[in-house]
């Protein structure tokens, strides 16, 4: 049976196997079936750990931060993979290796593991897509976020242009997140928004990245001030994600992942 208790087995062979897909990739000069190989398999082992648990708890896992991660690591390890494929760098997989890595080591020492129930308010159709869509764009802009800070240090033009396509399905997604999301709030608590503070932070993060696409279309901004506003959206994005839950003013909030909302 497949629960937290055996979460390390499915971690370490994911980690393992990408880690194993990063170092090909940075040896090969092209791209590297191997790499794509062992990222893949990576990606389908942590896949099988969230199903199962699935499974386990008669419910999806994304009610608490901790089942959030598990999503994020895995859409990291996806995104990596199809920039990668993409534009070839060989970079990239260390690099979305790392961030997967990091909320796995996280789990790992805070599973939070909750009860099996599932709250009312998230009793509905529009629970599913709206959080798997959200951690999809999330994941997806985690990719520019490491485009940027590479691109800091290293010039070149191709880094600015794999960036505007990586934020134009991140935002695209991020807004679909965002609508579905306005629909739920419908159904649960009557009103389409609130703006409370996670509400807020979602319109901040989606207007930085809005704001990246403006300058680059209308080529107001040099390619250092680019960067550092898509860095500056992804910390947004994090505030937005899991900073918020906080604050003293996200305390009532219904978007708290570890409280029994109605």
């Amino acid at each position: 049976m497949i629960n937290w208790d055996n979460f390390y087995v499915f971690a370490a062979v994911s980690v393992c196997l990408w880690l194993a897909g990063a170092i090909f990739a940075l040896r090969s000069s092209s791209r590297s079936k191997a790499a794509i190989g062992f990222t893949s398999a990576g990606i389908i082992v942590l896949g099988i750990f969230i199903a199962g648990l699935w499974m386990f708890l008669q419910r999806p896992p994304l009610r608490t931060m901790g089942e959030t991660r598990l999503w994020y690591s895995f859409f990291m390890g996806v995104a990596g993979l199809l920039t990668y494929i993409r534009w070839k760098y060989r970079w990239i997989l260390s690099f979305s290796t790392l961030l997967s890595t990091v909320f796995v080591i996280i789990n790992l020492l805070k599973p939070e593991i909750h009860d099996q129930s599932l709250m009312p308010a998230l009793q509905s159709i529009w629970f599913i897509p709206h959080v798997t869509v959200y951690m999809f764009s999330y994941s997806v802009l985690g990719c520019a976020f490491i485009i940027a800070v590479t691109g800091l240090f290293r010039h070149k033009e191709e880094y600015l242009h794999t960036a505007d396509n990586l934020v134009y399905a991140g935002v695209a997604f991020l807004s679909i997140g965002m609508l579905l999301g306005s629909l739920w709030a419908k159904e649960a608590w009557g009103n389409y928004w609130s703006w409370d503070p996670k509400e807020t932070w979602a319109v901040i993060t989606w207007m930085g990245y809005l704001l990246y696409i403006h300058l680059r279309l209308f080529r107001k901004a040099g390619r250092k001030s680019l960067y550092a506003l898509l860095i500056i959206s992804f910390l947004a994005l994090q505030m937005c994600w899991y900073g918020v839950n906080y604050l003293p003013a996200a305390q009532q909030s219904v978007h708290l992942y570890n409280r029994n909302n109605n």
